[in-house]
């Protein structure tokens, strides 16, 4: 029984680009308002050098990585698979290292939707999943695919409990 598992091919909404750039500026706006309050305060008080040498770092490695947090999203996107059928929800991402997720349907405990205000804003939902050891999500699904989704993994989740 070699049975083959074709590889997931249903994409995420293409608005998630913008919901993951608008979280990494807040994350990175809010970095840098701390970082900012250190460094004053370092100049106010005049702390040792090596204090300021080390926040001087902080802000070059800070610089770099919210550099690679606005071309981050872009890459995420146009690497990020999902599909479902009746016996695995597949998942797929990474460029330098790809990672293949199956998550057997006789395995999943829960499944719900999520949505915080950025999601929100642009009408998109995240999908996750429970097992016993792990949790998974499908993020930047519109509205009426995640669903869908849900009620695909809800269902198939169950025929399989039953049929056991």
């Amino acid at each position: 029984m070699n049975e083959q598992i074709n590889l997931p091919v249903r994409k995420l909404s293409r608005d998630v680009i913008k919901v993951w750039l608008i979280s990494e500026s807040i994350e990175n706006g809010i970095g840098f308002i701390m970082l900012g309050s250190l460094l004053y305060l370092d100049y106010l008080f005049s702390w040792k050098e090596w204090i300021g040498w080390i926040l001087l770092g902080i802000t070059v490695l800070g610089v770099g990585g919210s550099l690679w947090s606005f071309i981050r999203p872009f890459i995420l996107y146009k690497n990020w698979r999902y599909d479902v059928d009746e016996e695995f929800l597949q998942f797929k991402s990474g460029v330098v290292k790809q990672v293949y997720q199956l998550v057997p349907m006789t395995k999943i405990q829960s499944v719900a939707m999520e949505q915080g205000p950025i999601l929100r804003k642009y009408g998109l939902y995240s999908v996750s999943v429970e097992t016993m050891g792990s949790s998974h999500a499908i993020p930047g699904l519109p509205e009426e695919v995640a669903i869908e989704l849900r009620n695909q993994i809800a269902h198939y989740a169950r025929l399989k409990e039953v049929e056991e």
